[in-house]
């Protein structure tokens, strides 16, 4: 699952204190730095995933030799970048460099006040920075503005994990339509794949999940199947969100139908996120639905139990719906941008300083130095890959530390998943997982369906997004578990619109037109 969902931050605190502290962020209150600090050290606020880098660490050193530059990173941990980001843009001590979510609703309020650069049309001149996929770039758009540089990731990666040895031994192919996988989880239901002689297990595996309407959830991925927008979508020559379709009501209606035959693990409602390989591992459920990386994750799972039996799961796209086509469900291509403060970068010629910066760590050079580390320290390249060397160093796992857990953070053509090397998988089935990744990108990526309203965000989804964002995830759980009716689904659906959806589906639609969708 994506580690930051589309979900809005909300917070109406932090919001109502940037509005009170946007004019001292603008104006560059408490600015020590100097105004030609530009060209010798950057400040940044970056996410966090584990152990905080040593700033005269071996790998900072050798970024910093790159760039020419000092950095000062602020590294945040990543289950609080959220709550800080907020607070950072209410305060007037915004960093140069700061990633963000272009579409919260603080960001927002702040960069349409003109406390960021506005970098629509600034970044042809850097061959590093310039978009290198023109739908990606559009989605990373705020109302029609570029406010930073998007951190790449695959443009597709939803797919089904499978339990390949449950599939054998029920003599069954692997799934091209919604059918064949209704097919599949009934058979993983009641026809004892595991070979127990108990009716203990279940196809279809889905966790709690913690992002809102239309964030990859396992429910967005089938309903767009079934022919539903992703997000939004036209109808009747306007948009409207998808959950106000009769697509999104029928492939609930079949989802339904799975919970009630007891083809979906039970606590679907409760279990935690992070526990999701747990079920699979365990030999519960046969199959998710989820980003492809998962399977090899799994792959890895099953070869520490038993490393001479573990080519046990296999991965298929998305599938044909009920009329017989594929509607194919695209990830956004990124994970939040990098945006640039005016408040110490006040001149053209200081944000070129900048721009430059970031285009050399956006190089080849620099995404190696971010993505993969130090050549010839802790990694070697064999072909296209990676492979880890001199691990057991204290010093070599400092740096793959630092790597790992925060420098990765900063790149932003090379990136989670996707190192300017790709780390060597170190058996055959991994190899030939990794390889099929692509192969089954570029085939769904025909048959896309993306959401025309991700470059805009409608003023009142800003200041009732919080209230809003959960009606239709609630009662589209609440329907699943049988505990409100069809009807009630569809009232919700009604509340989400008078309680400021109309105005939201209002400004959607003007946004769009306005900007060129």
């Amino acid at each position: 699952m994506t580690i930051f969902s589309r979900r809005r931050l909300a917070g109406a605190v932090a919001l109502a204190a940037s509005t009170a502290l946007l004019a001292s962020a603008c104006s560059g209150g408490g600015d020590s730095k100097g105004g030609e600090a530009a060209a010798n050290e950057l400040t940044v606020q970056a996410p966090l995933f584990g152990t905080a880098p040593d700033p005269n660490g071996e790998l900072q050193q050798a970024v910093e030799k790159l760039i020419g530059k000092k950095l000062k990173i602020t590294w945040v941990p990543n289950a609080e970048y959220g709550d800080k980001s907020n607070v950072t843009l209410a305060s007037d001590n915004i960093p140069d460099v700061m990633v963000v979510n272009e579409k919260g609703p603080s960001f927002v309020k702040a960069a349409e006040a003109g406390a960021f650069w506005d970098l629509t049309g600034k970044l042809d001149k850097y061959p590093n920075l310039k978009p290198a996929n023109e739908q990606t770039a559009k989605n990373t758009m705020t109302n029609g503005k570029t406010y930073g540089i998007y951190r790449v990731r695959p443009l597709l990666r939803s797919g089904i994990v499978i339990r390949k040895d449950w599939l054998a031994k029920l003599g069954l192919k692997e799934p091209q339509t919604v059918e064949d996988l209704y097919a599949i989880a009934k058979a993983f239901t009641e026809q004892d794949p595991d070979g127990n002689g108990k009716k203990d297990t279940y196809g279809l595996i889905i966790p709690k999940w913690p992002g809102n309407y239309a964030s990859a959830s396992p429910y967005d991925v089938i309903e767009t199947w079934f022919g539903a927008p992703n997000g939004w979508g036209e109808r009747d020559g306007k948009l409207v969100p998808g959950f106000d379709t009769p697509e999104f009501l029928e492939a609930n209606r079949w989802l339904k139908k799975w919970v009630t035959e007891g083809l979906v693990n039970p606590d679907f409602a409760t279990l935690d996120s992070g526990n999701w390989n747990d079920p699979f591992v365990q030999g519960k459920g046969g199959m998710i639905i989820d980003v492809n990386v998962r399977a090899t994750q799994l792959l890895d799972l099953f070869k520490e139990k038993n490393p001479k039996d573990f080519d046990k799961v296999t991965l298929v796209g998305n599938l044909k719906g009920p009329d017989g086509q594929k509607h194919s469900y695209p990830f956004t291509g990124y994970n939040m941008v990098m945006a640039i403060s005016k408040q110490h970068i006040r001149t053209d010629e200081q944000l070129d300083q900048v721009l430059q910066t970031l285009d050399k760590l956006a190089s080849k050079e620099g995404s190696i130095l971010l993505t993969n580390g130090i050549e010839g320290r802790n990694f070697k390249v064999e072909g296209k890959y990676a492979v880890p060397i001199n691990q057991d160093d204290p010093k070599v796992k400092a740096i793959q530390n630092d790597v790992d857990k925060a420098f990765i953070q900063l790149g932003t053509r090379a990136s989670v998943g996707m190192g300017a090397y790709p780390l060597l998988p170190n058996d055959a089935p991994s190899r030939a997982m990794r390889e099929k990744f692509d192969v089954l990108m570029n085939e769904d990526l025909k048959t896309a369906v993306f959401n025309p309203a991700l470059g805009v965000i409608a003023p009142t989804s800003i200041s009732k997004g919080q209230t809003l964002d959960t009606i239709i995830p609630d009662a589209r759980i609440k329907y699943l578990s049988g505990a409100i009716t069809e009807d009630q689904l569809k009232a919700a659906i009604k509340r989400w619109y008078d309680s400021g959806g109309t105005q939201i589906a209002q400004e959607t639609n003007d946004l769009v037109n306005k900007v060129g969708g």
